[in-house]
């Protein structure tokens, strides 16, 4: 049997390694993107960066022409997800009310964004899709269920206790510094905008540029530290298991031995000549076979067999092996009785 334990072990292990490096090597390129600290510097580079795509990391703050006014907190924001989730009472099988919740709306809204530190504007594109990118939650509202008698109790009938509504809004509000790490591009009427790179990270993240290297640098160690830490533990299971499978099979094997070796030894005796056997004496002719033949356990083989099964009196088993069997490993009848025997 395989020592599945273990090979869960290392195959996590190998997941957060491959995770560690991941954060590591995002780190690295954090690093190595230009940072412009105006955003007017931006458009000048764009002109003379000879090599592109060009990746850099900026800062600003959130802006737009066409604003969305959320409706329950009144705030104005680019980005705005609005849900609604039904909560209510269901009576389950055992006869109790348990608590469950079904998604009754989901609305999403975005209009054209930029960053703008006062010196400059960049467009960014694709926000959704960036590492680090979420809206916090500006409001939430639960009303409580209004429904008339009739309803109430079609309901109640259904098995269901409607308790209310509640509508969660979380908004990207104007204003908001954030950090944005993506390729640079310009179009031809000089509109920049910034989106995923063909290849390497996009974040757009309120933490700096600095926080989001060092927050990955964290991640990337403690990630290494874990896969170390069950690679470790897995190797010792599956040397555990390893040890375990061949003492077993070194104890068969030696068991198997003595099996053989005593069988070989009662059917050398069998091969002499009758002039070497007391014919005439039964009762010693048995305790020779007994003596030649290993009393052993036919489930164990370890322990001499001294249960005697009943009804049928066949003993082959030891009492340790025979509590857990229900018919009789030589005739397969039924066991109703075991019988402990003692050899003198």
């Amino acid at each position: 049997m395989l020592p599945w334990g273990g090979l869960s072990c290392c195959l996590s292990a190998a997941a957060l390694y491959l995770l560690g490096r991941s954060s590591g090597r995002d780190a690295d390129i954090l690093k190595t993107a230009t940072r412009v600290s105006q955003l007017k510097e931006l458009a000048k580079l764009l002109d003379s960066e000879s090599i592109l795509p060009l990746v850099v990391a900026i800062s600003g703050r959130v802006s737009s022409d066409t604003p969305i006014t959320c409706e329950f907190s009144g705030l104005r924001g680019v980005v705005v997800e609005e849900t609604a989730e039904q909560h209510f009472l269901k009576h389950n099988d055992a006869g109790s009310w348990i608590q469950d919740s079904a998604l009754m709306l989901s609305m999403s809204k975005e209009v054209p964004w930029y960053l703008d530190d006062g010196t400059g504007r960049v467009h960014v594109v694709g926000a959704r899709g960036a590492t680090g990118f979420s809206l916090p939650v500006a409001s939430e509202v639960f009303e409580e269920s209004g429904r008339s008698l009739v309803r109430g109790t079609l309901d109640y009938l259904q098995g269901l206790k409607m308790l209310g509504v509640k509508r969660i809004e979380r908004v990207l509000p104007t204003g908001t510094s954030l950090s944005v790490v993506g390729e640079a591009v310009k179009d031809d009427i000089g509109t920049i905008r910034i989106q995923r790179p063909h290849k390497g990270p996009f974040y757009i993240s309120p933490k700096t540029i600095d926080q989001l290297i060092a927050n990955l640098g964290k991640w990337a160690r403690l990630y290494k530290y874990a896969s170390l830490g069950l690679t470790v533990f897995g190797v010792y299971l599956i040397a555990k298991h390893s040890v375990h499978y061949i003492m077993e099979r070194k104890r068969r094997w030696e068991l198997q031995k003595r099996v053989l070796a005593a069988a070989a030894k009662r059917s050398s005796e069998d091969s002499e000549g009758p002039n070497e056997r007391d014919d005439n004496d039964n009762a010693l002719d048995g305790a020779k076979k007994d003596r030649l033949m290993p009393d052993l356990c036919v489930i164990c083989l370890e322990k001499e067999y001294n249960a005697v099964f009943v009804p049928c009196g066949h003993m082959c088993c030891c009492t340790t092996c025979s509590l857990h069997l229900t018919n009789c490993p030589l005739c397969r009848r039924r066991i109703e009785q075991v019988v402990k025997t003692f050899r003198h």
